[in-house]
């Protein structure tokens, strides 16, 4: 995944991008560990609309750098510093959510509970979702690698982002949906994988317009100064997007983050761009964020686990509810919740980092930890 590849500094080094791109993986922890209110809830759809649908942001992103550094594109070559820098963490970081499928099958909601070992562990990997929630997206993210020659290909050809009017009017009307545990009680394990093997097509073809709308904005980096100037339309389309979301969820009609986020994401690129000089200039605020940034793939693989257990400990549930109107409190919880895990994963991971180089001074760590 092109938002995990923690590139040194080069000429074609994007500040704006890799910003972006630190700011995208805080949305996912706030998603994965600020959802309050009953699910039904008009507060909770508030809330969701708020703090879910960062993977739009990382989806973008993962188009935007791909597209940036085609230059020198070879496919097998792509295909190997993929399996290095992003399957390869992916499997070393599934090792402690394997764990807790194994030893707390019911408390970490196991749906393979009582396959074979050496039948479960494939099937996880192949669907990321069960033992570490986030990393569907790999699988996911696998199948945009496998496409890659023919995106340039279509690029080339002049035909590919003239058919973004029609992906987005896809996007709008597939929905991404969502699986949970609860929802296949007593479905046969073939059943419960093939659900989860569509959730990450259905992923994969919902998110496709993000993807190339990424290389779009890549291609023709100029169009992100417009963004800004044309932020307060953006803002107005985004608030009527983030209204209409909220509504038809409530209603239970339909539910769809990605069109609002695809507008906040136009948002943060224009003002990170328009003010990237200021970042530059503030040294310890561009240090801060670019260290946030270069952790982000590995805070992506981590965190649910920090969840797990931070929740365990203080016997939490995921949706914190809302019981006879501590509202304040439960908004103090949940922010405390986002930073101890935001913390706790980066601290898990500059530790490993450290350990790995102490063992070796030149081993990739990135393979390991995806940093």
């Amino acid at each position: 995944m092109e938002t995990a590849n923690t590139e040194k500094p080069k000429k074609n080094f994007l500040n704006y991008i890799n910003v972006f791109r630190g700011l995208a993986i805080l949305l996912i922890i706030m998603g994965h560990s600020m959802q309050i209110a009953e699910p039904n809830s008009l507060i909770h759809k508030i809330n969701c609309e708020i703090v879910c649908g960062g993977t739009a942001l990382f989806i973008f992103i993962s188009g935007f750098l791909f597209q940036h550094l085609s230059a020198k594109f070879e496919y097998k070559n792509y295909l190997s510093k993929k399996w290095t820098n992003v399957i390869l963490p992916y499997i070393i970081t599934a090792i402690p959510g394997i764990y807790f499928c194994f030893a707390y099958p019911v408390l970490y909601k196991n749906s393979f509970y009582g396959l074979n070992a050496f039948i479960q562990i494939p099937m996880l990997l192949s669907i990321g979702r069960v033992h570490n929630v986030p990393t569907w997206f790999i699988p996911m993210i696998v199948l945009f690698f496998l496409c890659s020659a023919l995106l340039l290909k279509s690029e080339k050809n002049g035909f590919l982002y003239k058919l973004l009017p029609v992906m987005f009017i896809i996007t709008v009307f597939l929905q991404r949906g969502d699986i949970e545990y609860d929802q296949l009680t007593g479905l046969s394990y073939g059943t419960k994988y093939l659900l989860y093997v569509k959730y990450v097509l259905s992923g994969f073809i919902h998110f496709f317009s993000l993807y190339v709308f990424g290389m779009f904005c890549s291609k023709y980096k100029e169009i992100i100064d417009k963004f800004y100037q044309k932020r307060l339309i953006i803002f107005i389309l985004m608030l009527i997007f983030s209204i209409l979301d909220v509504y038809l969820a409530y209603k239970n009609i339909y539910c769809n983050y990605t069109i609002s986020k695809t507008f906040l994401t136009m948002l943060i690129l224009g003002f990170l761009k328009n003010y990237d000089g200021y970042i530059l200039s503030r040294e310890k605020l561009n240090k801060c964020l670019d260290f946030i940034a270069k952790y982000s793939f590995g805070l992506f693989f981590i965190h649910w686990y920090w969840i797990f257990i931070y929740n365990q400990i203080f016997h939490l549930k995921g949706v914190i509810p809302i019981v006879n109107g501590n509202l304040v409190e439960v908004i103090t919880t949940v922010i405390i919740r986002f930073i101890t895990v935001s913390i706790l994963s980066m601290l898990t991971l500059f530790l490993a980092k450290k350990i790995l180089l102490k063992i070796n001074k030149n081993t990739n760590t990135r393979m390991f930890t995806g940093v």
